[in-house]
């Protein structure tokens, strides 16, 4: 694998330096040492990397998609073979345990191997003709090169979903992977140049905003595909150059609804699981939980019981452990604002509420339970993104609906009911793009992903996804027959 210390950009099958001699520093948030010093781009960087991606996609669009197909499961087979130093160069970079990293590594293997799968499956149509003797034929095109941007949460397997798509559809790609998160894409694209991908198809570059701002705006880049916050997706809207195709997954702010039936056991483990995972740094995280008024005290004091049990560490040291720190200091100031905005308007803090003990070196915040919420307090309204979690009780369905609908987000819902007319009716009226009743798994990689109103639009996973990276033609043929 590559020496992430000293990281380089990957173009054309190469790695290279960066033309503008700026080096960007990788801290570790549990300890906050500085583990890697890589490129940070600029316009002459991002340039090669474009020209290398328009070059490669003449001949990778014509490819058959049967030997595309090829190229992504030997890119998946490699990341298996790979997946110890990847998993550690995430959460050295980013904090999340190791038995975490590696279930994200495992689940990018899967991601490539999917696509390889629905590569060759791409079909078009034959439409009747009002008129005999012609034929209409649609067909399925790659769009052309791609500009991907993507976070640092999940900093392999949000690539992945992009980079496999793409390539199966006959796209190129130009990849900037988040400055918090670089050295894991790096190991990512080790794992690409050990394969006999064309030159050119895939190329790699990093960098903070400058970089991102040049990609998107670059000429000849076709498509856009970014996850993110949604101040940068709206400001990615503004930079783009021309009329281009883009997809989009912005924040999340989901909300989870326990009815009066909810099997309470099953309620507060999906709870648990999807609020702290991660330090609850996920687009579909649960941020807020609306619990009717008959189960909420019960609720909410096994939630804190629970939520008091998960072991906090350095994931390097503890790989097992429930919790590691937050990515960044950004993060960790947002927290303590919101935990401390809403014990001053009145919430409970049953659990948490500061840093653990005993970790004051990193980005440990310990995780947190608020009961008692109300919509104007900033975790119940503004996504939070780290280990904080608002309770507040419900006595109709209705009203339910509308809390859980008022924010601008429409990513994902929750809900646990064992009430079949309560899980019909929350699951057309919540106005998301997921909704997972009674599991917390909103989703997979065999059905789209996307959010709507504030959340983004387009998707990712299933047939879906490598749509995103298609144009329709309509071939209209006389033949006299």
């Amino acid at each position: 694998m590559t020496d992430q210390r000293t990281g380089r950009l990957y173009i054309n099958g190469n790695w290279v330096d960066s033309a503008s001699g700026r080096l960007l520093s990788v801290h570790n948030p549990a300890n906050l040492e500085v583990v890697a010093e890589v490129p940070d781009s600029d316009e002459r960087d991002v340039d090669r990397a474009v020209a290398a991606a328009c070059r490669a996609f003449e001949s990778w669009r014509w490819v058959n998609p049967s030997v595309r197909a090829g190229h992504l499961h030997a890119i998946g087979q490699r990341i298996a073979e790979s997946e110890r130093a990847l998993a550690e160069s995430i959460t050295r970079e980013m904090g999340k345990p190791l038995s975490e990293a590696l279930g994200e590594v495992r689940k990018l293997a899967k991601a490539f191997h999917f696509y390889a799968e629905e590569t060759t499956r791409t079909f078009g149509a034959i439409v009747p003709n009002e008129e005999d003797g012609f034929t209409s034929l649609v067909e399925r095109e790659p769009i052309g090169v791609v500009a991907a941007i993507s976070p640092w949460n999940y900093p392999l397997e949000l690539i992945g979903w992009k980079l496999a798509a793409s390539l199966g559809a006959g796209c190129t790609i130009v990849v900037k992977p988040s400055e918090y998160t670089p050295t894991s894409a790096i190991e990512l694209f080790a794992c690409l140049a050990a394969t006999d991908l064309p030159a050119g198809v895939a190329n790699l570059v990093t960098g903070a905003g400058e970089t991102g701002r040049a990609l998107v705006a670059h000429p000849a880049v076709n498509k856009v595909a970014f996850t993110g916050s949604s101040d940068t997706g709206a400001a990615i809207v503004k930079t783009v150059s021309g009329v281009k195709p883009m997809s989009m997954e912005l924040g999340g702010n989901c909300p989870m609804i326990v009815t009066e039936h909810a099997d309470l056991t099953g309620a507060v483990n999906g709870a648990l699981r999807r609020s702290f995972r991660n330090a609850g740094q996920i687009c579909i995280a649960i941020n807020r939980v609306y619990v009717h008024a008959s189960r909420y005290e019960e609720f909410v004091q096994r939630l804190a019981s629970a939520a008091e049990d998960l072991v906090v560490a350095d994931g390097l040291v503890k790989e097992d452990a429930d919790m590691g720190p937050v990515a960044n200091a950004e993060i960790l100031q947002k927290v303590e604002r919101h935990v401390d905005d809403a014990r001053a308007k009145g919430a409970r803090v049953l659990c948490g509420g500061q840093r653990p003990a005993g970790l004051e070196s990193g980005y440990f915040y310990a995780p947190t339970v608020l009961a008692d919420c109300t919509q104007d307090m900033l975790v119940m309204h503004e996504e939070t993104f780290g280990p904080v979690l608002g309770v507040a009780a419900y006595r109709s369905l209705d009203e339910a609906v509308e809390l859980a609908n008022s924010t601008p987000a429409g990513l994902a819902a929750y809900v646990y009911t064992e009430n079949l007319t309560a899980t019909f009716a929350l699951g057309r009226r919540l106005d998301f793009g997921n909704v997972a009743v009674n599991n917390v798994d909103a989703g997979i990689i065999n059905a789209p992903y996307g959010g709507r109103k504030g959340s983004g639009y387009g998707y990712e996973h299933g047939r879906e996804g490598l749509d995103g990276y298609l144009q329709l033609k309509h071939l209209r043929i006389r033949h006299g027959a």
